[in-house]
């Protein structure tokens, strides 16, 4: 049957490029296509500029029978007139994206994705789960949240939406690890990843840096030798700031997770994630101090560290770009672009500023990388529901957003070239890259310890207003009001 559906494909295909040679128009019959990428592991890690030898060739359109019937028949009109329902957290031009890139698959499909963003998403999820109507797909960006929900047992397994051979054809493990949760009736796959973001990406003013012969570290002695240069050449390396309103802290917990991923296994993040590996514990206390040796040496920090915790974490690169730069080095992930593009109207991406990945600190465990992003929940199982949740395990699924610039795919199927910009091009094959991927560590806490104590702890220890053993005891306090 699938090589008949496979069939049916093809001569539909040939059927659109006779008719479009006449001047038809039957786009709409033909299922949007990707492209593959090559993976050229040390262009993207080493800080080199993406070439079109980065991108790989272009590969034939996406055998949609691999991933499952639903999708097939979908674009084979089957499910025309139906409704799919979403609920998440985008707004503004995050859903202007989001709906623009599901209009061709809604076209070519007949099937309307109805998509509903709020500003509360995380109390309406809870409250619309609980009263028995929750929309068919939900979009978490707290992997944590999805997990407490399913514990209901009210989430669907996708590993029975999706044909899990795809999966792990398609995705890093890290992203199946991160989404697979505990329900009454045991594990299952709480969702599949559409959009990501990428962290641990280190910042720097291109054309100053160059000019002052400084070269992109792969290790971490080198990032030593590096930020030991800059101070001896009278400067200071890194630009850090933490303050965010009421979420101050935050960009604390992201280097922490950062050395965690690079200093000791991946099950131990997972348990840190999980609350079974304790913030007391001495690999979480080493992350901190290896933290703590570069934020607490005020020839380190632009401001010494007694300016880190007042310093908005958007305003902290903008002396990067002053003439000389004040600072050198910005450790952020890839949203921070626009405020350097705010902070002096006109910078470049790959001219004024670029990025190199985070060196390894220990080399036993790879290159991995941190990542946020959307990961998509269903709530029912019908077969239009189940053809979207496929379309979204697929490049095709967040294509239209890459395009439009703002978002990156998790996707093995990527096809680099449809990134606007050299910049987008250069994170997204970095992303690809990485030997394991990890959900950003406290949005997998639950609220009580990710955005709660984690984020006081370290600005208390970063302000002096306690010491390491106090930060860890405080931050670890906040377990003993989760249910786990």
């Amino acid at each position: 049957m699938a090589r008949k559906r496979f069939s049916i494909l093809t001569l539909l295909v040939l059927l659109s490029s006779l008719l479009a040679a006449c001047g038809g128009d039957v786009a709409t019959a033909v299922p949007p296509t990707t492209a593959a990428t090559t993976a050229v592991p040390t262009a993207a890690m080493t800080g080199a500029t993406p070439t079109a030898a980065t991108t790989g060739p272009t590969a034939a359109p996406t055998d949609y029978s691999k991933i499952g019937p639903e999708l097939v028949n979908a674009f084979a009109g089957k499910y025309k007139g139906t409704k799919v329902t979403m609920f998440g957290p985008f707004g503004s031009d995050d859903e202007i994206k989001f709906n623009n890139s599901m209009k061709p698959f809604e076209d070519a499909t007949g099937i309307t994705i109805a998509y509903e963003g709020s500003k509360e998403f995380e109390t309406t999820i809870n409250v619309r789960v609980e009263g028995g109507s929750p929309p068919d797909i939900a979009d978490f960006p707290q992997p944590g949240l999805m997990a407490s929900i399913a514990k209901t047992g009210k989430v669907v397994d996708a590993s029975k939406m999706v044909n899990p051979d795809w999966l792990k054809q398609n995705y890093n493990q890290g992203y199946l690890d991160t989404a697979t949760v505990d329900t009454p009736s045991g594990k299952i796959l709480g969702g599949v990843f559409q959009r990501v973001n990428a962290k641990g990406l280190v910042w720097y003013p291109k054309k100053a840096f160059d000019a002052a012969g400084y070269k992109v570290p792969t290790t971490w002695a080198e990032q030593q030798a590096l930020m030991d240069q800059i101070v001896k050449d009278g400067d200071t390396p890194w630009c850090i700031g933490i303050e965010s309103g009421t979420a101050t802290g935050w960009p604390a917990t992201d280097w922490i997770e950062n050395i965690m991923l690079r200093t000791t296994s991946l099950d131990n993040y997972d348990k840190w994630t999980r609350g079974d590996l304790p913030f007391t514990s001495p690999e979480v206390r080493n992350a901190v101090k290896l933290m703590t040796d570069i934020w607490f040496n005020d020839k380190y920090v632009y401001g010494g560290r007694k300016q880190i915790v007042s310093t908005n974490f958007g305003d902290a690169p903008t002396p990067m770009f002053a003439n000389p730069p004040k600072c050198w080095l910005h450790n952020q992930g890839n949203f921070i672009t626009s405020f350097f593009e705010k902070a002096k109207p006109g910078v470049k991406g790959g001219v004024d500023y670029d990025f190199y990945y985070l060196p390894p600190i220990d080399p036993q465990y790879g290159k991995p990388m941190e990542f946020g992003g959307d990961l998509m929940t269903a709530f029912s199982d019908r077969p239009e529901v189940r053809a979207v949740m496929q379309y979204f395990s697929t490049f095709d699924g967040v294509k239209g957003w890459v395009q439009a610039g703002g978002a990156l795919s998790p996707h093995k199927n990527s096809d680099i070239t449809a990134y606007s910009t050299a910049m987008d091009r250069k994170v997204a094959q970095t992303l690809l890259d990485a030997t394991a991927v990890r959900f950003d560590g406290s949005d997998l806490m639950p609220g009580a310890v990710g955005a709660g104590t984690f984020w006081k702890g370290m600005t208390d220890y970063v302000s002096g207003n306690a010491n390491l053993d106090q930060a860890l005891a405080e931050i670890q306090q906040g377990w003993a009001n989760v249910k786990k």
